[in-house]
């Protein structure tokens, strides 16, 4: 069984507004309304995929019974953990201004809360697939990805973490079956700055020296690289297509992953459905659809843009 967790999920409202004049009413010309948060995202993308999985975290209020409806909808099954206080945060996200977002708090999570979410990954087996995405809320202890880690370590669950700086720095001791940083997370965590594919080989190897077993670095318009397990470096340019909404592109990537390698245990492909996955979800208003997916896929195969070396 996959298992994602989701400290602070979210209902995303997403609207378009034309002409967006500062201090005056305006008027949305779109809205869309769908259950957001880096490990639902996952989960989601997963769903679509075919591949049965499990959403922990924490929701509270009437935001909070809304997203677990809508991503049961969607398939995916939910073991969300409801707080008493407090709503699950609402994100505006406005479209028509690139890269404007107002997001939620969400509510307080208490040290009891927290066991009963540490409770729900005690039944996680050998075989299992655990995935740790995004941020923590300033509620939470900030080694609280650590503490998971460390609790399941011995387990033989494979780990997948998508976070950045200390958060995603204090659990490679643990060695995680796969970490996700972009670019820059990458370069933050070293004190570079990395442009280029080549530029990032280096530094995704370090982070295998680390503890990391597969480090796969998405980079936008410059395509990805994973440093794999099999101590090859496969990389890839972006495929090609209309960038309609890169909300959960890389949450994405981790989904196609992670299902990829469940299908063929084979780094090639599951890097090859991370990256189609990623491109997907980044030229679809939501995030892909399998047939999606699979149209992208084809590109990734068909143009030859997969390149591995030693």
């Amino acid at each position: 069984m996959v298992y994602t967790v989701t400290f602070n999920p979210s209902l995303d409202y997403i609207v378009s507004v034309e002409d967006f004049r500062l201090g005056l009413t305006n008027r949305t010309s779109s809205e869309l309304i769908l259950p957001g948060g880096k490990g639902l995202n996952v989960s989601m993308v997963l769903g679509n995929l075919g591949v049965e999985n499990t959403a922990l975290g924490f929701v509270a209020g009437f935001t909070g019974e809304e997203i677990v409806r809508r991503i049961e909808q969607m398939g995916v099954r939910s073991d969300l953990i409801p707080i008493a206080d407090g709503i699950s945060r609402i994100n505006l996200k406005l479209k028509s201004i690139d890269g404007t977002e107002i997001n939620g708090c969400g509510p307080r999570i208490g040290e009891k809360d927290v066991q009963t979410l540490m409770e729900k990954l005690d039944v996680l087996e050998k075989g299992d697939v655990l995935a740790l995405a995004g941020s923590i809320p300033s509620s939470m202890p900030d080694d609280m990805y650590k503490r998971i880690m460390k609790r399941l370590a011995g387990k033989g669950i494979m780990t997948v973490v998508d976070a950045t700086k200390d958060l995603l720095a204090n659990v490679l001791e643990y060695h995680p079956f796969l970490v996700k940083p972009n670019n820059h997370e990458l370069g933050e965590i070293f004190g570079v700055e990395l442009g280029t594919r080549e530029e990032v080989v280096p530094y995704a190897k370090k982070m295998q020296e680390m503890g990391a077993v597969n480090v796969l670095v998405s980079m936008a318009g410059e395509g990805a690289v994973l440093a794999a397990e099999d101590g090859k470096i496969y990389e890839t340019p972006a495929p090609k297509g209309k960038l309609i909404n890169g909300v959960g592109a890389g949450d994405s990537m981790v989904a196609g992953f992670i299902a990829g390698w469940m299908e063929r245990k084979d780094y090639e492909f599951a890097f090859a459905m991370g990256t189609a996955a990623g491109s997907a979800s980044a030229f679809s208003e939501r995030l892909a659809t399998r047939k999606e997916i699979e149209a992208v896929y084809r590109q990734v195969v068909e143009n030859s843009c997969l390149r591995s070396r030693i």
